[in-house]
């Protein structure tokens, strides 16, 4: 079986789960969505504010004015508007597993003229950090934000800190079973009454329309949300959602183990330098090879591989990618070992039965963006996948000897995690840990029905070459969406696939686009998002994408469809959107 027949094979059966899993949702009639935004202006000082709020368990830290113009931001042309910046926490305890403090900490930040919206800015990666409230509508380089737009915006750490003292240090509250929940969707539960209590206190009501926005775990807190809180959020935006995160990262230590095969040993320790694997020219060779074979499938030559399905089916990589011999040099082919590990990593892992453990990945030219190596080479085995499974996924969680013992480390880790031994560990429950990984990291109901009933909206755009989250899980959960409700499903939720594009933005790709305005469109006045407009972020854009090939124009701009629509050449300027229209 070639590789794509095997890619084909794995998202049918994906799609299969998917669907057994939203079965018992039932399709959901679909209510018209009636929102609409009424501005308003604070109504109280903002340094009145702590004196006047009060909401259980909650203390306000702090309440500052900052002025109009005081505030920028790069990328952004105009400075941010006059506004309250708040800051607190919730919750606070000290843990009877591991003896430290823990809080739900957050900010907001409350406009002096407010829109009339609350948007909740999820948190990414492990958290453990409160990101400023600014409002970020995701993609690129973004050349605005919530805040400035006039939204009420939080941020959260989702219930624990960054722990530098730990030798296992973003993964530490992994050890405390409340920190776990918090984490996976309990801050989001506990932070949304009280920011709307929040709003009500300083504007004098509660917002009239509220929004949750966020990429990679903020994009899975997106879909946890959506079926957790259905009443609570009207419309949801969501970039490289890691739906699945546990699943994916297990691919992630896994697809590790399969590139270690090929790797040199490093100097100084002995163990596998990953980044020997698949240098950046052998990367090279590869996406020179997609696009041989997938480039003009959607009319034009370009450099963007817009029809990913249509390549799924057309790329083999047996075929097309030039095999080394020994009298070609480096950066012309790649040796038939490395063809056949890489050509495994794309199909993705599966069980001792054959059964898919995660989605595979596209064959995108994007594989040769930096962001792609740095994930499957580097996080894998370090402060992201290996640390998250061992001390937050897994349960009960790992001891920190496996990574501070006898000269263990993270990679030691990664590489003998075993997938038949060690998978059940992200579905098992244990003393204290009475929810499992997969229990409290994923969406309890994955059709969203109550949320649908609600008419609530989603909007999820995913880079083809994410080499963390697959975006052929993303394209699997919708076609299984779809397949529960039927025909109001493209009024519920729609997905744009971003060719090129790595996790949540860079690669070569055009990954500046704002879908909050579309999404905004959507819940308050009933325009269902067709095709989007998205520019590249060549030399002299605010915030350069030095991954814009030269050959670009460095605004370049192209449609993004809702899939499963792919936008086709119809003549005219190659640089520009207008000349391409979204086809089935």
């Amino acid at each position: 079986m070639s590789a794509a027949t095997g890619r084909r094979v794995m998202r049918a059966a994906l799609a299969a789960a998917c669907v057994a899993a939203l079965a018992g949702c039932g399709s959901t009639p679909h209510r018209p969505t009636a929102k609409a935004a009424a501005p308003a202006s604070a109504a109280m000082a903002c340094d009145a504010l702590a004196a006047r709020f009060a909401f259980p368990q909650t203390r306000l830290l702090s309440a500052e004015r900052i002025a109009a113009g005081q505030l920028t931001l790069p990328g952004i042309a105009q400075p941010m508007p006059e506004h309250c910046v708040v800051k607190g926490v919730m919750h606070e305890r000290t843990s009877p597993v591991d003896g430290k403090r823990y809080a739900i900490g957050f900010e907001m930040r409350l406009p002096i003229a407010w829109n009339g919206r609350f948007f909740y800015q999820a948190n990414g990666g492990l958290d453990g950090f409160q990101t400023p409230a600014y409002g970020d509508i995701l993609g690129g380089g973004p050349a605005t934000n919530g805040l400035q737009q006039g939204f009420a915006v939080i941020s959260s750490d989702a219930g624990h800190a960054f722990d530098r003292t730990s030798p296992i240090g973003g993964a530490t509250f992994g050890l405390d079973p409340q920190a776990r929940l918090d984490y996976g969707y309990n801050a989001v539960a506990q932070l949304t009454p009280m920011a709307k209590t929040l709003i009500r206190t300083y504007y004098g009501k509660t917002p009239d329309v509220s929004y949750l926005v966020g990429t990679s775990n903020g994009g899975r807190h997106g879909f946890v949300t959506a079926s957790r809180l259905p009443q609570e959020y009207d419309g949801i935006l969501v970039s490289t959602p890691g739906w699945r995160l546990p699943r994916a990262a297990v691919a992630q230590v896994w697809g590790a183990q399969q590139f270690a095969g090929i790797s040199k040993p490093n100097a100084s320790t002995g163990r596998p330098d990953l980044t020997t694997a698949l240098t950046p020219a052998d990367l090279a060779v590869f996406a020179r090879s997609v696009l041989a074979r997938c480039d003009a499938l959607d009319g034009l030559a370009d450099g963007i591989v817009s029809d990913v399905q249509g390549c799924q089916a057309a790329f083999r990589i047996e075929r097309d990618v030039p095999t080394c011999s020994a009298a070609t040099g480096a950066g012309t082919c790649l040796s038939d070992a490395q063809k056949a590990v890489l050509g495994k990593v794309l199909a993705g892992p599966k069980d001792r039965a054959g059964a898919a453990v995660y989605a595979g990945l596209p064959a995108d030219p994007g594989i040769a963006g930096r962001d792609w190596g740095a994930w499957k080479f580097v996080n894998s085995v370090g402060p992201r996948d290996a640390i998250a499974i061992a001390f937050v996924f897994s349960t009960p969680p790992a001891s920190p000897a496996v990574v501070t013992g006898q000269g263990n480390t993270l990679i030691d880790y990664a590489l003998s995690f075993n997938l038949d031994r060690d998978l059940p560990t992200i579905f098992a429950t244990s003393g204290p840990y009475t929810e499992s990984a997969m229990s409290f990291m994923t969406p309890p109901d994955p059709a969203m029905r109550a949320f649908v009933a609600r008419g609530g909206k989603l909007l999820a755009f995913h880079g083809t070459a994410d080499p963390v989250f697959s975006a052929l899980d993303t394209v699997a959960w919708l076609d299984a969406f779809r397949q529960v409700h039927v025909s109001a499903a493209d009024q519920h939720a729609r997905l744009y696939l971003v060719p090129g594009m790595n996790h949540s933005r860079g690669g070569p790709a055009t990954d500046q686009v704002n879908m909050l305005d579309a999404l905004v469109k959507w819940v308050e006045q009933g325009q269902a998002p067709e095709a989007v407009v998205a520019q590249a972020r060549g030399p002299g854009s605010a915030v350069p994408n030095p991954e814009v090939p030269a050959t670009w124009s460095p605004t370049r701009t192209r449609l993004l469809c809702p899939y499963p629509q792919v936008p086709r050449y119809r003549g005219g300027d190659a640089e520009s959107a207008a000349s391409f229209r979204c086809t089935p």
